[in-house]
């Protein structure tokens, strides 16, 4: 009897083994890309938080003979300049083909002008916010102001789950709490700072509370309303710079005309514009390139908590550099609470292993 050879080929079979695994490497790689940009991201943003509030109080501080910079100005620069950062990167994304991203800028911009108009709730707000948040620091101290504003985190990570369905964890929780006894005790006011404290009429107080409060709660609401259309579309978050620049440039214009409108027509839009005004229009433009990258990459719990470590590296800058400042132990055991639950927040435990059966 002759002896029949099997046809079966093993070659398909190791094939789809050797495409598997490339698979599963290249998963694993895109992972780790995306986990590096996150904490990447989170960084940058500390370092322009930081130093963004340092330059802004020096600037503002700075003896200069003439007219100041007027803040509401600074505020449009920065939106032009955050516009036209975007156009650069869509036109690099596009390998640098000027018909390519005017192609790109019509269809996805003039072309769906209701996706366009969705980023004008964000804009509307935040500028509701910054309104509200020169009243409440016109009727409360400063200590009062930066300890209460803090709760935009805790309303951010509550709007992140009702609208987002993001689930939180115990350790989670338990970080947010923890943070906000920690910047609560970094703000703690010395006895100096107590000393120079104005006394407010209780009317003016419970107006500055009420500002600061419906602040935290539109900071919470404009910042996850934003994530969620990041993470719900296609469209990249260049694009969606360009659409809320577009309006923040609409409601900022609306605000010069409303509050510096007099000054402008006298001394001109760039009255007292130096270089270290437009180091902080600059910085003031990166910062929202990195805060959309934060939200793509991370969520905005976790900027919460990178705008809490620059807190406190902007006290530490501002009392080695300016010397204007004199931490305590209250503020020491406030700086370990918060970097203790920037870590505990970012804690996955991993769960035991099963068994494996016979």
């Amino acid at each position: 009897m002759k002896k029949t050879h099997s046809t079966e080929n093993p070659k398909p079979k190791l094939h789809t083994t050797v495409l598997i695994q490339l698979r599963c490497k290249k998963d694993s790689e895109n992972q780790a890309m995306s986990t590096n940009l996150k904490y990447l991201s989170l960084g940058i943003l500390v370092f322009q938080t930081t130093s963004l509030v340092l330059t802004m109080r020096y600037s503002r501080t700075l003896k200069e003979e003439g007219p100041r910079y007027l803040s509401s100005t600074a505020v449009v620069v920065a939106e032009l300049l955050k516009i036209t950062a975007c156009v650069l990167l869509v036109y690099k994304d596009n390998k640098c083909n000027l018909r390519a991203l005017n192609r790109i800028l019509h269809d996805e911009i003039l072309n769906k002008p209701m996706e366009t108009l969705k980023l004008a709730i964000p804009s509307g707000i935040y500028t509701l916010q910054n309104n509200l948040l020169y009243v409440a620091l016109s009727n409360l101290d400063a200590a009062t102001y930066q300890v209460t504003y803090q709760l935009k985190i805790l309303t951010t990570a509550l709007f992140s789950v009702s609208m987002l369905s993001k689930k939180l964890g115990v350790y989670q929780w338990l970080s947010l709490v923890i943070l906000m006894t920690g910047v609560a005790f970094v703000q703690w006011p010395s006895d100096s700072q107590a000393v120079t404290t104005k006394e407010l009429s209780a009317g003016s107080q419970f107006v500055g509370l009420m500002s600061v409060l419906i602040a935290c709660f539109s900071s919470g609401f404009a910042g996850v309303y934003f994530e969620k259309i990041l993470k719900e579309t296609k469209q990249s978050v260049w694009i969606r710079n360009i659409q809320l620049g577009f309006f923040g440039s609409i409601f900022g214009l609306m605000g010069v005309y409303i509050y510096d409108g007099e000054l402008i027509s006298k001394n001109g839009f760039f009255q007292g514009y130096n270089k270290l005004t437009w180091i902080v229009v600059s910085l003031q433009a990166l910062g929202g390139l990195v805060i959309a990258a934060v939200i793509k990459y991370a969520d905005n719990i976790l900027k919460g908590f990178a705008t809490s470590l620059s807190i406190i590296l902007s006290t530490l800058i501002s009392y080695f550099w300016l010397q204007d400042f004199v931490p305590t132990g209250v503020f020491f055991l406030g700086a370990v609470l918060v970097i203790a639950a920037t870590f505990l927040y970012g804690y996955d435990p991993k769960p035991a292993g099963n068994p494996v059966k016979a």
